[in-house]
């Protein structure tokens, strides 16, 4: 098992030595990105145990920590780049949710020098730096962690007693599996100026005897933190260990958070991105989702959609869709569409048709 050299990630060097490493924060799911991912919104992959495109497209049902925070009169935003994998919900397709979609390149560093930032954003050096510069930063806490493990090796392993499965819904043939054990760990870091320089946090101290933290900590502080009225989404997520007890360890906040991290002057990556190169996997499932919003799914070439792409092309095609998209929703919002709807939008459809008349491209969920 090898390692970077600190001199390699001197951003994550310095965030580790001034603010919280995780030494036993555990994948949810011995498995791949969008089911990990599912569980820091929703707590539960709702069975799917891979990456299975057409239930990516068709969105997932289960209720997600958004939802919670609404309920609750709280706010929340989603800052993306791109395209926002979180649209693979389906209840944030909804047309109420779409003006808490915000373009991270556009909005991300107005918000936090305004103070406008919501109460939960999900999005390294220049988000931190971004967040340190905010009036905000005294009431901020960032965590930095990764979906999946990416390997298989750990001399930690993996937890398997105790952990339940969060709906009990199977996963599909021919494995069925039970969602009760936890992935490898990855690494996780919690930044925030209520946190003292150098603190290792390591085993959950409960709900259970069992409690781990895991990708549904997430959903289970932010429940602790805002003291939400609803209940647990899963059984996970009432199972997982929380952290919000390392906010209430100081009495003031720190004054010495560094304002600038160091620069990256050996990069990974020396050579940029390629634009010119095919699509991977994960991007094509990108690209079907954005074909979803904005109503290409319904076109004979919609499986095949990404196949022909360049990362340059695919990415412009994935910013149109989601602009599309959003602006169509806010435009029937305006025209009193039901704010529970989700626009279905044709190949053909533009923002400008929006309009009370319009209605089969509403759908009421």
């Amino acid at each position: 098992m090898s390692a970077f050299k600190p001199t390699l990630l001197p951003v994550y060097a310095q965030l580790a030595d001034q603010f919280a490493v995780f030494d036993r924060w555990f994948a949810s799911v011995p498995s791949s990105t969008q089911p990990n991912r599912f569980y820091v919104h929703s707590a539960t992959s709702h069975g799917a145990q891979s990456n299975v495109r057409k239930d990516l497209i068709h969105g997932f049902p289960q209720k997600t920590i958004f939802d919670s925070l609404e309920e609750s009169g709280m706010s929340f935003g989603i800052y993306y780049q791109n395209i926002p994998a979180t649209l693979f919900f389906k209840s944030l397709r909804k047309l109420k949710h779409l003006v808490k979609f915000h373009s991270y390149a556009l909005k991300f560093k107005l918000h936090a020098l305004m103070g406008w930032l919501p109460n939960y954003v999900k999005f390294v050096k220049e988000v931190y730096e971004t967040l340190r510069a905010s009036p905000q930063w005294k009431e901020m806490a960032l965590l930095i962690t990764y979906d999946e493990h990416g390997g298989f090796y750990d001399h930690v392993p993996t937890p398997v007693e105790g952990v339940p499965s969060p709906d009990g819904i199977k996963g599909p043939d021919p494995f069925y599996f039970n969602f009760d054990r936890l992935g490898v760990r990855v690494p996780t870091l919690l930044i925030s100026p209520w946190i003292d320089k150098g603190t290792v946090i390591h085993e959950a101290d409960g709900p259970t005897p069992y409690s781990q933290f895991e990708h549904s900590s997430i959903p289970a502080t932010v429940k602790k933190l805002f003291n939400l009225d609803s209940n647990f989404l899963t059984k996970r997520d009432a199972w997982a260990g929380t952290f919000e007890k390392y906010f209430h360890l100081r009495d003031t906040p720190r004054d010495d958070c560094p304002e600038k991290l160091p620069e990256v002057t050996q990069p990974l990556r020396p050579w940029g991105p390629k634009e010119d190169i095919s699509l991977s996997e994960f991007q094509v499932e990108l690209i079907q989702l954005a074909s979803q919003l904005n109503g290409d799914h319904v076109l004979n070439s919609y499986p095949h959609l990404g196949n022909s792409m360049t990362v340059g092309e695919a990415n412009k095609y994935a910013e149109d869709a989601v602009a599309r998209f959003l602006e169509a929703g806010r435009a029937a919002l305006k025209a009193g569409a039901n704010e529970s709807a989700i626009i279905t939008m044709r190949p053909s459809l533009t923002s400008r048709s929006i309009s009370r008349d319009h209605s089969p491209y509403l759908q009421v969920q």
